[in-house]
């Protein structure tokens, strides 16, 4: 799975899974390990359910989420208000 996100992020690839029993459709921007040692994912949700509504940028621990799939589609590049060495990681495996 890790291996999967990491390629999605460099092709820049639209991401499908379930998290927290919420379908989700979001673009990748950063995965890597956070201060807790869990491997999480950096992305912007563009479809999907949340716990807490009222903003789009999630970060997902990799061992909550299931069903993880390619979209087929791709978005064009990070969004405007991302910033590249995420502070909610202590390691950045890959990120726009």
């Amino acid at each position: 799975m890790l291996q999967m996100i990491i390629e999605a992020i460099k092709a820049r690839q639209i991401l499908a899974f379930n998290y927290n029993g919420y379908n989700r459709i979001v673009e990748p921007h950063a995965v890597g390990s956070s201060r807790a040692g869990n491997d999480v994912l950096r992305c912007y949700q563009i479809q999907g359910g949340h716990v807490a509504a009222g903003h789009n940028w999630d970060l997902c621990e990799i061992s909550k989420i299931s069903n993880l799939t390619l979209t087929g589609n791709n978005f064009a590049s990070a969004r405007s208000d991302y910033r590249r060495g995420d502070k909610g990681m202590l390691r950045i495996y890959a990120e726009l």
